[in-house]
């Protein structure tokens, strides 16, 4: 599976969103994601591509694209 399917695979799941709505999803957007959905896509990005985000990234993660933007100056290729 590639980079941006994992990506893609673990908003649907964390958030139990449809295919076709995640590239649209924000912070607090869904019910799913608040603090605590917030964390746990943290948690799953995390493992899934082997990383540790800075608290800067963590906070400034707030949407389904800024995520690329913050993988990719992580050094995973999206």
């Amino acid at each position: 599976m590639n980079n941006i399917k994992k990506y893609k695979k673990i908003f649907i799941e964390t958030f139990n969103a449809k295919e076709n709505e995640v590239c649209q999803l924000t912070y607090q957007s869904t019910p799913e994601w608040d603090s605590v959905g917030h964390m746990n896509l943290i948690t799953a990005l995390e493992e899934n591509f082997d990383l540790m985000f800075e608290t800067d990234d963590i906070v400034d993660f707030n949407s389904y694209e800024k995520g690329i933007e913050i993988l990719r100056k992580n050094g995973i290729e999206i």
